[in-house]
């Protein structure tokens, strides 16, 4: 079973930048997709940001132009660097693999964004 965990969240100011990172407890391989998703209470979680280990990345409308997602194979990582953020992003990001073996999630990490 691999686990995820994430780090980097916190709060920031609106305009700020922070950068999530998300490390699997072993190697995930190629042939998967990581990404970032993100949840605001009573709503459903919404996808943010993927990427394959090819490199190809995927965002949602919302965070295109202001969040870069990028991965580090030999190291398991996957990073979610954010910029301009906005009240509006504030939420708990999750990391998720989907992997040929599975899906695996994070436990979570808060980004709050002050006004």
């Amino acid at each position: 079973q691999v686990q995820l965990v994430e780090s980097g969240g916190g709060l920031v100011q609106a305009g700020g930048s922070m950068r999530l990172s998300c490390g699997a407890s072993r190697r995930i391989g190629t042939g998967n997709v990581m990404g970032w998703y993100r949840q605001v209470a009573g709503k459903e979680r919404e996808l943010a940001a993927t990427i394959t280990t090819g490199g190809s990345t995927k965002y949602d409308d919302s965070v295109k132009g202001r969040f870069t997602i990028s991965r580090d194979i030999a190291k398991n990582t996957v990073y979610l660097q954010m910029n301009n953020l906005k009240p509006e992003d504030t939420a708990i990001y999750y990391c998720y693999v989907n992997a040929p073996w599975g899906i695996a999630w994070g436990q979570g990490t808060q980004v709050t964004v002050s006004s």
